[in-house]
């Protein structure tokens, strides 16, 4: 901490050096004493539901988002990264633990009338890096558990400002047309663990989180912080600020796209504005893929099969940009395969943290992050899991589905403003799909590779076999 105290005044007292001749021993002696490098800063932004071809980073769409893209230039893009599930609860629980979200009883989304959150034992990113001396917060939407046990101050976070819940979770018709929705409590807004107001104002929301964020920043930038941003938005219904409203001349769906990208430039603005963007790795990703049904105020999965709430390729492979000056490459780009769960990992291998015998599921991708010649690829399978079921597997080039039944967009009802829509239900048999010539999951080619078939079949059957062992019994 020492370490960093003394660099960020080094950066902000360069002025100074208009009198070198006084400035330059004492900078030799301070500097000399800090040749290791601190451990760095960590930012998440995480979006809610934003699909991997809404950007012009994966897909043609002819929206700006120059923030983002500055990332992207600056830093690396993975272009075959995956949600730790395909729906908000399961995907963050992977994310800030490292671990299959089932393995910590998070299997799927948690309702306003749940009971559970994530366990108090679990070990997560704030925990450990409080333990390290990291000042913590969490701005945004936690969807972990809106009871007080289960709150972000209890799962290491010094500070929370945010919704507990999906924006959607509301009795409020103006919001959510579902009818099943009047049997939700209003929809809280909570600092700390105490609930501050109901029904906020979600016009506000993005640019408030980037606020109270902006002064996390600049209150901690002389000491090693961790900021988890994760956005209401896109996730419907759809709201932006005023200063957005018909920016992009496409619909509200982009305008509330072009406000998460305004909230990207002003954290990254703050970042240099305090001189420590060179100590602090930023990472932009979402929770899963688009939640088709919503029709015009969803994003856009395609090339990719199906969206939000299956296994296929447009419910979990989302996008991801990372952002280190000095440490990442700049314009670098990877096809290697990483998810959500590989976080938690590379973070506690970045800060040197202590996490005992923690079995991670995720893998520390630092030398992927850095683009470093000969680095190991993370995975040699990830599992698409959905409930306990695992119902995919990729390996290399290579995913194979096993048969199970799923919800699908084709021939679905969209929603409207009195209706919220309705998936038609569709089930896939064993099916072989190379993802190299095949992103969109289209044409089965097990008859052509049984050995292949066979090779992944049996590591789900003993995927299976562990998952089945995380499945609470019956009561």
């Amino acid at each position: 901490m020492l370490q960093r105290r003394i660099r960020t005044l080094l950066v902000r007292r360069l002025s100074l050096m208009n009198h070198f001749w006084l400035t330059a021993p004492i900078v030799a002696l301070l500097w000399a004493g800090c040749s290791a490098p601190p451990p760095p800063n960590i930012v998440i932004l995480l979006a809610d539901d934003l699909a991997y071809s809404d950007l012009a980073l994966y897909a043609d769409t002819g929206l700006v988002t120059p923030n983002l893209e500055r990332m992207a230039r600056e830093g690396i893009l993975l272009t075959d990264f995956y949600a730790p599930a395909a729906s908000c609860s399961p995907s963050r629980a992977g994310i800030l633990t490292g671990v299959y979200p089932q393995r910590v009883g998070i299997p799927g989304v948690l309702m306003p009338q749940s009971t559970r959150g994530l366990p108090p034992e679990t070990l997560t990113m704030a925990e450990m890096l409080r333990q390290q001396g990291y000042a913590t917060a969490c701005f945004g939407k936690w969807h972990l558990g809106h009871l007080e046990p289960h709150l972000p101050q209890h799962h290491g976070f010094d500070e929370y400002f945010g919704i507990p819940y999906s924006n959607d979770m509301t009795p409020d018709s103006t919001k959510n047309p579902n009818p099943y929705a009047r049997r939700h409590p209003p929809l809280p807004l909570v600092e700390g663990v105490t609930t501050v107001a109901t029904e906020p104002d979600q016009r506000l929301l993005t640019s408030r989180y980037t606020q109270r964020a902006i002064r996390f920043i600049e209150q901690h930038a002389d000491q090693p912080f961790f900021l988890y941003l994760p956005y209401a938005a896109p996730h419907m219904p759809l709201f932006v600020s005023e200063a957005f409203e018909g920016a992009s001349s496409r619909g509200r769906y982009s305008d509330v796209l072009l406000e998460i990208d305004w909230s990207v430039g002003q954290i990254l603005d703050a970042l240099e504005r305090t001189g420590i963007s060179q100590s602090t790795l930023v990472i932009f990703t979402s929770d899963n893929g688009p939640w088709l049904v919503k029709g015009e105020g969803s994003g856009v999965a395609k090339p990719l099969r199906e969206g939000k709430g299956t296994t296929f390729e447009g419910g979990q492979r989302v996008p991801f940009v990372a952002w280190w000056p000095g440490t990442i490459p700049a314009q670098s780009v990877s096809h290697a395969l990483a998810t959500g769960l590989d976080l938690m990992p590379t973070v506690a291998a970045l800060t040197g943290a202590d996490v005992g015998v923690t079995p991670f599921d995720g893998h520390d991708i630092r030398a992927l992050l850095r683009r470093q010649p000969g680095a190991a690829l993370p995975y040699t399978a990830f599992f698409f899991v959905q409930g306990y079921q695992v119902q995919a597997v990729r390996a290399g080039s290579w995913k194979l589905h096993v048969p199970h039944r799923f919800r699908s967009i084709h021939g679905a009802y969209l929603a409207t403003w009195t209706h919220p829509g309705a998936y038609t239900r569709d089930s896939i048999s064993l099916a072989l799909f190379n993802l190299d010539i095949d992103i969109g999951e289209s044409v089965n080619v097990i008859d052509d590779h049984p050995a292949t078939a066979r090779r992944l079949v049996a590591m789900v059957d003993s995927a299976q076999a562990t998952f089945d062992a995380y499945r609470p019994e019956p009561r």
